[in-house]
């Protein structure tokens, strides 16, 4: 009788995690294109999962650190790669993970990430050091807010934060039926790039990324009456502190771009 080599058999789909993994090759080339990777590189992968996207990009890669947080994928990568050497398996929460440590130098960054937990993932990921690259694969909605301009109705908290500190475009979309299990909502990838000139310093990131947050918590009102609730400042002071800043107290918070907010935050350090 004929012996035939069976495939091993993979973890189960689990749900409260929020996988959905891209089996999609062509997909999974163009997320690898994207990178524009020379080979001399350190890539970061969150969330590799099966190791669909690890598989083409280990051979692009000088070095591939794969963080898994499920701990049967974890396995199952540390045992697929047990002899190649230029890939590493660190089994943890992407969020307590010091990228830049792991990295030890400059790195990109790629991942299908987990659609409940994108924006926690991506303020982590803008944390210095940054990656000279990162490529999303993100839920459509998001890549949109990401890459929205500000008088948009995309634009917020997240659109302006990312874009204080990094440039970002989306690059194309992905449809469900790309992922096993399909999630209901579509998909697309997105690039970010830091700026060379970020809007704040990196001393006052989170100053300013708490500021933004809190100013579009109350995006329906006036920039004036944001400030003196804010602030806790009277109708004068709140002018003259919006005038420092060249702001119009009229305007809403949607209309102000990341250089904006970037100055009003710099008035009241």
């Amino acid at each position: 009788m004929q012996r035939t080599e069976m495939t091993p058999r993979l973890p189960p789909v689990r749900k409260s995690l929020g996988q959905h993994f891209l089996n999609d090759r062509r997909i999974l080339e163009r997320i690898a294109d994207t990178l524009e990777l020379t080979g001399s590189e350190t890539v970061l992968e969150i969330g590799p999962g099966r190791g669909s996207l690890s598989a083409v990009l280990v051979s692009r890669a000088k070095r591939l650190v794969l963080i898994e947080y499920d701990r049967a994928l974890a396995a199952l990568l540390r045992e697929r790669y047990a002899g190649t050497p230029s890939v590493e398996v660190v089994e943890a929460d992407v969020l307590t993970v010091n990228l830049g440590a792991v990295a030890r130098g400059p790195y990109c960054l790629v991942g299908n990430v987990p659609y409940y937990i994108t924006t926690p993932i991506l303020f982590h990921a803008l944390e210095p050091p940054r990656p000279e690259r990162a490529v999303y694969l993100v839920q459509r909605e998001v890549a949109d807010r990401i890459v929205a301009s500000p008088g948009t109705k995309e634009y917020g908290a997240l659109s302006v934060n990312v874009q204080a500190l990094a440039h970002a475009k989306t690059m194309f979309r992905v449809a469900p039926g790309s992922f096993q299990p399909p999630p209901k909502v579509e998909s697309a990838v997105v690039r970010i790039e830091p700026r060379s000139d970020p809007a704040i310093d990196a001393e006052h990131e989170e100053t300013f990324r708490r500021f933004v947050i809190d100013v579009f918590g109350m995006r329906r009102k006036q920039m004036r009456r944001i400030l003196r609730s804010m602030l806790h400042l009277d109708v004068e002071h709140a002018d003259a502190l919006l005038d420092s800043a060249g702001i119009d107290g009229d305007v809403r918070p949607e209309s102000l771009s990341a250089a904006d907010f970037a100055r009003l935050v710099k008035q009241n350090l």
